[in-house]
């Protein structure tokens, strides 16, 4: 039987594997992580399973991200807090307080809307859509695509449309049997039609029917919107929750 804990490392693996970063290090038992672009998960120090000597790991992050130019950006995940109290000594913001959200695809019943598209690699248009929704700039938009040419996982993307167009958007990266969605998002004027449960819908009935056994998700706990919208898609299930740790800008 898997306990809590051992369930809720499996999925933190998972998820880090469906959001790669193309380059990384391993430092003392923590992933230090560099990708470019606006996303403090794939440019931050991660605890894994069994990590420990956080102070080493804080030194080692610091030296990391100041050679690239950047703020240190520390992931303090509540299944291993060992970093917590000493960064909160220091000069680091609070933000960004996450939930990872778990649902079991045993009982997941229903079909998906046969108008939802689902690709292997993600088209021109579905990438310039999420470009503007997530207000991508250069730098950011390429990051995701070399997230994405990065991934060597099992994955599927998917588009919801509406007026002839991509109207919702997300992708699913299949880990073994746990299913992880990612970039899950509705182009603003479309919002409110279900679109977004229709693209998340069709990438849970994809990987039970490749094999997977359940599904996660991460998403921002004040997002209240967002977390209605997974909660009716049966993600009532919080495993743990994270934060970042922001150290000051180089450049100032």
């Amino acid at each position: 039987m898997t306990s809590d804990i051992d369930l809720a490392w499996r999925v933190e693996e998972a998820c880090l594997n469906a959001w790669p970063s193309p380059r990384q290090l391993l430092v003392h038992g923590y992933l230090l992580r560099a990708a470019g672009g606006g996303s403090k998960r794939q440019n931050s120090v991660n605890p894994l399973r069994g990590s420990g000597a956080p102070e080493k790991a804080i030194a080692a992050g610091q030296a990391f991200y100041a050679a690239l130019g950047r703020r240190a950006i520390f992931r303090v995940p509540d299944i291993a807090p060992q970093m917590k109290p000493l960064l909160a000594a220091g000069d680091y913001t609070v933000v960004d307080e996450t939930c990872t959200l778990f649902r079991d695809l045993a009982d997941l019943s229903g079909s998906p809307d046969p108008v939802v598209r689902l690709t292997p690699a993600p088209g021109a248009e579905w990438l310039a859509v999420r470009d503007a929704v997530n207000r991508a700039d250069a730098a950011a938009a390429q990051a995701f695509r070399d997230t994405v040419d990065t991934l060597i996982l099992p994955r599927a993307f998917s588009a919801a449309p509406a007026e002839d167009r991509i109207g919702a958007f997300a992708f699913g990266v299949l880990d073994d049997d746990v299913l992880v969605i990612e970039s899950v998002a509705t182009v603003e004027r479309l919002r409110g039609r279900g679109l977004g449960r229709q693209a998340v819908s069709a990438l849970l009935h994809w990987a039970k029917s490749q094999g997977a056994r359940a599904a996660c998700l991460q998403v921002v706990a004040a997002n209240r919107p967002a977390r209605a919208l997974y909660r009716g898609l049966g993600f009532e299930r919080e495993l743990y929750r994270y934060h970042y740790r922001v150290g000051p800008d180089p450049q100032e």
